[in-house]
């Protein structure tokens, strides 16, 4: 009697990658803040970081040099990895922001626009540290948590 043995096709890896995954997120602080918050994969990353780099000509050094634009950067980045969020309210704005209320209810909802995104990002270290924190962490987008 002799053995068959099957050799299965090795899998390759790049065939089970996925550039990116959205999950919900809970923001810590506040109970019904929830953020759709998008993984970037490395190669994803580096492709949105060499769209924001432009190319300057340095007289002293005469040769070209690479800046990042950073309000660009920031554009893309946001519009790459938050793709909403839920229960922001106004009282949440005014912990997060120096901003003035007095002309909304503290209880109404701050709708998600790319703008909304974008200045919250710009103007709060908190959201922006906790959405690089999340982003940057492998295991919030996998279902091993």
């Amino acid at each position: 009697m002799t053995e068959q043995t099957t050799t299965a096709q090795p899998v390759s890896l790049s065939s089970l990658l996925t550039p990116t995954k959205t999950v919900t997120v809970d923001y810590p602080e506040f109970e019904d803040f929830k953020v759709q918050l998008t993984y970037l994969a490395r190669e994803e990353l580096m492709k949105l970081r060499n769209r924001t780099l432009k190319q300057k000509f340095n007289k002293k050094t005469r040769a070209f040099e690479e800046t990042m634009d950073e309000d660009l950067f920031l554009t893309e980045y946001v519009k790459a990895v938050i793709k909403g969020w839920s229960g922001l309210k106004y009282e949440y704005v005014s912990q997060l922001l120096l901003v003035d209320t007095s002309t909304v209810d503290l209880q109404d909802e701050l709708v998600y626009t790319q703008e909304n995104a974008e200045i919250l990002m710009k103007n709060s270290s908190d959201f922006d540290t906790w959405v690089t924190e999340v982003v940057g962490d492998l295991e919030n987008f996998t279902n091993s948590k």
